[in-house]
């Protein structure tokens, strides 16, 4: 149970007013000192009668918002026609409710299921009369949940999943104020720990407000002349505002922004007083000494009060009276600061206490009194008002002397009689810490929205937001992103090692393009399980890790790790070899590159788990194997160091002995073939449907090689010499189950799959028979590849130094028909974090949950306010035609207008611009139009790009491409002709034309062969 002196703080905050879509605007327009009345909008008007009453210029003076028939039914989950039902004030009250959650920098999510209270007002906004006048009353089922307003709270606890207390509450003015003097005591009570509270107004009918006519309460000049001895009456007006609150505890504990801290309340009723609607000043005043007492202020220790200040006849010198009937109890002497915000923004009735609310807590957070409109000489129904009463008129520095804490009260009265006072108090003073210097390196700008209309708005209203402020750091921005906001289905990931870099990215996403800098994608499905994919030799390149090894800490470690573990087995560094120094052991030594290939796999793997991405399998190739059983708990670092080290020393001694040649061909053609080298040669490898590795005698080899190219085959000799995975190894085999005997492992909760058996492996079987088997027998990548694709959304993570294994893995996938997603981790053009990143960034946008706390500057960023969420608005309306409903998506490839090869070579040339436009920003679009006969080789793309150009067209136009397509059909030309030929129909009598692995003119799809992967 929380003690009764527990405190209350507010750290989320949300508002809408005309013109003021939020808090940075409305506190513009309190220091500015303006105004947010004018007439009702005449578009507005088709709506409602035309008000015919004596009082019709006052009901059509106030302030109103421009249009309350938008909602973004999409992102709150709504249908059409429930949208439409809705009262306009439940969409508001729920479009603020999200605002405020983010803006006290909490993810949405991390409120579910959580006793959290949500207690709100409202009162009729007039939309029940156009149901009535439309018909839907009669057949509308959301009727019911449409026009209750007890249903805005039950709305709002739905929303966040949240399941305190849901009440809407009704003390007529005074409700929002109540609503939130309710969620205060559940606080203080113990019995939640947060709360959600606020109100919201709004006229569909501004004829509805003839009673408040007749009644006198409405002034006739269009203005509220508070405390002002004009005054006669309240303008109307439109909007809400909602709060979070939180004890204050557990909000200077978790580090929240606190705007303020609710330090008392007090609610009381006028009871017989008065006559009912006439204010009661000792009702009043009750309520303020209930507040203070509460709160354990004096009165004297109370700086300004927002006053309820209607600027009506009665209402002013009642509450006057109330206050210095305070006064009188406490014996204060000193003036009292006083203001009404109705002059801004008019009354919101029941919603018009939290609107006073927010605005005294902004005052107090930024220790600023704003000004008062519309006074010009003392209400004379107030004896001698500037005795006890100043009036703020201009923005001013906080009043109160130095060394004590702000303090305000805030009033808000009902017609009824129900009357609230709240007492707030400047927030603790958070402890020091430095400011997040800006980091260096890439830093991940996490952004997400419910469409893609969304995601471009999200992006531009950062970008305008970050460029309005050089002060903000970008470690902070990446930092709140992925700490303060819900990630919606529609994403994007913008990698920047600079400001500058950072707002290019969010042009090209606020524009919907992307780049290796600006990755997006859409989760449109569960994905995983994920496998951690592990090759043998040849993703190997002079200091694959010097750039990681000084950009991460994770990394580096787990190198280090390694060098300990290998160190009783070489006579080199492996560190220098791994960062390339100039003293490092050859590279080109097989007794060299396996335990570097080794440590810089089960490295890599390190920092993908550093990042949230866990395997849940492993499979390796060859040597990557040991990696495999290593990262998956199988077998130990050290045991695994001694099975590398002693099965490559035994290796390099039979080097020179035999060699390797890569086929593209299916398993059986090569087969066939092989049986006239009958134990002179056989298969070594089978990486993919296409793509098999022989091994054996040189001259085999040679003879092999020339009949394959008299069939159109291609054969191409790995840079190995010596016959692996073969009988010719059958020497070592002694020698290694003796120097790997004591090797020992263990059952592993992560699946291993074996490419010595082609599938499922008990890891409590890898001893040293299984390390010989590894080494002798033939690879069976494909087949456990072509198992693995058999759950549908397989996430699959090369984990090496440069891809090689992603191409035999995409056309496996072409073979089967599926779409698994396929990253790899580093290649020669970037060994550094901007790479990993990116390869995160893929998995993100495709719906892998990841972990980007790590990458988001580290422990001194701070959570810092971001824009809120740009909710895309529909209009839905019970007067709307039926087509105001939620468009069908269209289909990919729809409107795409591919009907000339014109327009086909344009969305090629664009999305390899795109492509290229990190490594060389001036090949744009027309450049490479002109240039189109160019291969993509001699325009500067690498395998691994040409695989991304082809994952972007084939989302784009929606075809079914194949992995190679852009090697099958090597120029922006080429290529644009064989995607109009798959959208235009086929034309009679003419044959297709199939072009042939030769065509492939790629200098890295070589290198990829070389090293027996095709």
């Amino acid at each position: 149970m929380v003690s009764a002196g527990a405190d209350i703080a507010v750290i989320g905050m949300s508002c809408r007013f005309p013109g003021v879509p939020g808090l940075t605007e409305f506190w513009r327009l309190l220091v500015d000192g303006e105004s947010t009345v004018a007439e009702f909008p005449e578009h507005r008007l088709a709506d409602s009668k035309a008000p015919a009453h004596p009082d019709a210029a006052t009901l059509m003076t106030g302030s109103f918002l421009d249009a309350i028939d938008g909602f973004d039914a999409a992102f709150f989950g709504t249908g059409a026609a429930e949208a439409a039902a809705m009262d306009p004030t439940q969409r508001l009250g729920l479009e603020l409710a999200w605002e405020a959650v983010e803006d006290a920098r909490v993810p949405a999510t991390a409120l579910a299921g959580r006793e959290i209270d949500v207690v709100v007002s409202t009162a009729p906004s007039g939309y029940d009369l156009l149901r009535k006048l439309s018909g839907s009353d009669r057949d509308d089922h959301y009727a019911a949940l449409g026009s209750s307003g007890a249903l805005i709270a039950n709305r709002i606890s739905s929303l966040f999943d949240v399941r305190g207390m849901s009440l809407c509450a009704d003390s007529g003015q005074s409700s929002s104020l109540v609503a939130l003097a309710l969620a205060c005591d559940r606080i203080r009570s113990g019995a939640v720990e947060m709360a959600i509270a606020g109100g919201v107004h709004l006229i569909t009918d501004p004829e509805a407000g003839i009673s408040l006519a007749n009644l006198g309460a409405l002034s006739p000049d269009g203005r509220c002349f508070t405390f002002d001895d004009r005054a006669n009456g309240f303008v109307r007006g439109e909007g809400g505002a909602i709060v979070v609150l939180k004890r204050l505890d557990l909000a200077v504990a978790d580090g929240d922004h606190i705007y303020a801290v609710v330090r008392g309340w007090g609610v009381a009723s006028g009871g017989a007083s008065s006559r009912m609607p006439d204010p009661s000043p000792s009702g009043q005043a009750a309520a303020t000494l209930t507040a203070l007492e509460r709160a354990a202020v004096a009165f004297g220790d109370v700086d300004y009060v927002e006053a309820h200040g209607t600027g009506t006849r009665l209402g002013d010198p009642a509450e006057l009276a109330g206050l210095r009937e305070v006064f009188q109890r406490t014996g204060r002497t000193r003036p009292l600061a006083i203001g009404s915000v109705k002059t801004n923004v008019g009354h919101l009735e029941p919603a018009a206490g939290i609107v006073g609310f927010v605005k005294a807590a902004l005052c107090v957070d930024r220790s600023r009194l704003v000004p008062s409109l519309n006074f010009r000489s003392p209400n004379t129904a107030v004896a001698d008002l500037g005795r006890d009463f100043e009036v703020v008129r201009v923005a001013q520095p906080w009043p109160g002397p130095p060394g004590r804490p702000r303090r305000a009260g805030v009033s808000a009265f009902g017609m009824g009689g129900t009357t609230a006072h709240v007492i707030l108090e400047q927030a603790p003073e958070p402890p020091s810490a430095p400011a997040a210097a800006e980091t260096a390196g890439t830093l991940p700008w996490v952004l997400s929205a419910r469409s893609a209309e969304g995601l471009r708005a999200q992006a531009a209203r950062l970008r305008a937001f970050v460029a309005a402020d050089p002060s903000l750091s970008a470690a902070d921005v990446a930092h709140s992103l992925v700490s303060t906001r819900t990630v919606f289905e529609h994403r994007a990931v913008v990698l920047g090692d600079g400001r500058e870099a950072a707002l290019a990215g969010l042009d090209l996403v606020a524009s919907g393009r992307s780049a290796p800098r600006a990755i997006r994608g859409v989760v449109d499905g569960p994905v995983g399980p994920t496998v951690f994919v592990f090759p043998g030799q040849g993703s190997q390149w002079q200091g694959m890790g010097r750039q990681l090894y000084a950009e991460s800490e994770v990394f580096a470690r787990a190198i280090d790790d390694c060098a300990r573990a290998f160190q009783p087995w070489l006579d080199w560094s492996l560190v220098d070899v791994v960062t390339g120094a100039e003293s490092a052991a050859a590279l080109d030594r097989i007794d060299v590159v396996q335990p570097a290939l080794f440590a810089m796999m089960v490295s890599l793997a390190r920092v993908w788990r550093s990042l949230g991405v866990v395997p849940d399998a492993v499979v390796g190739h060859s040597q990557g194997e040991i990696a495999a059983a290593y990262v998956c708990g199988a077998i130990s670092l050290d045991d695994a160091a001694r099975i590398v080290s002693v099965r490559s020393r035994a290796m390099a001694e039979l080097t020179g002995c035999g060699g390797m040649t890569a086929v593209a061909a299916p398993l059986d053609w090569v087969r066939d073939r092989l049986a006239r080298w009958s134990g002179r040669l056989s298969v070594a490898a089978v990486n993919g449907p296409s793509s098999v590795v022989i091994s054996g005698e040189g001259p085999a080899l040679d003879e092999f090689a020339e009949l394959a190219v008299a069939e159109d085959v291609r054969a191409r000799r790995v840079k190995v010499d010596l016959a692996g995975h073969s009988h010719y190894l059958e020497p070592l085999r002694d020698r290694l189950l003796d120097a790997i005997a004591g090797v020992t492992s263990r059952e592993s909760a992560v699946r291993f799959y074996s490419t010595v058996t082609g599938g499922l492996f008990d890891t409590r079987g890898l001893d040293g028979a299984h390390w010989y088997a590894n080494l002798r027998s033939m690879v069976r990548f494909g087949e456990v590849v072509e198992h693995l694709m058999g759950a549908p959304g397989t996430v699959f993570v090369e984990v090496s130094p440069h891809p090689v294994l992603q191409l035999a893995m995409a056309e496996t996938a072409d073979a089967l028909a599926t779409s698994p997603v396929l990253v790899s981790t580093l290649n020669r053009d970037d060994g550094g974090l901007f790479k990993v990143f990116g390869s995160l960034a893929e998995l993100h946008v495709r719906g892998l949950p990841v972990d980007w706390t790590a990458a988001c500057g580290g422990p001194r960023a701070r959570r810092i306010t971001l824009p809120t969420y740009p909710f895309q608005r529909q209009r839905y309306w019970l007067t709307a035609e039926d087509a105001a409903t939620t468009p069908d998506r269209p289909a990919a490839g729809d409107g795409l207008g591919l009907d000339t090869e014109s327009a086909a070579l344009s969305l090629v040339c664009a999305e390899a611009a795109a492509m290229l436009s990190t490594k060389n920003p001036g090949l744009t679009q027309a450049v490479l139009t002109a240039r189109s006969a160019q291969s993509f080789r001699d325009l500067g793309f690498d395998s691994a790009m040409v695989i991304g150009l082809r994952n972007r067209l084939a989302a784009i136009t929606g075809l079914r491409l194949s992995a190679t397509v852009a090697f099958t059909y090597p120029t922006p030309q080429a290529l644009a002709e064989h995607i109009f030929s798959l959208v235009e129909p086929p034309k009679p009598d003419t044959p297709a034309e199939e072009a042939g692995f030769d065509d492939r003119a790629d200098d890295e799809l070589y290198a990829l062969i070389d090293r027996g992967y095709l």
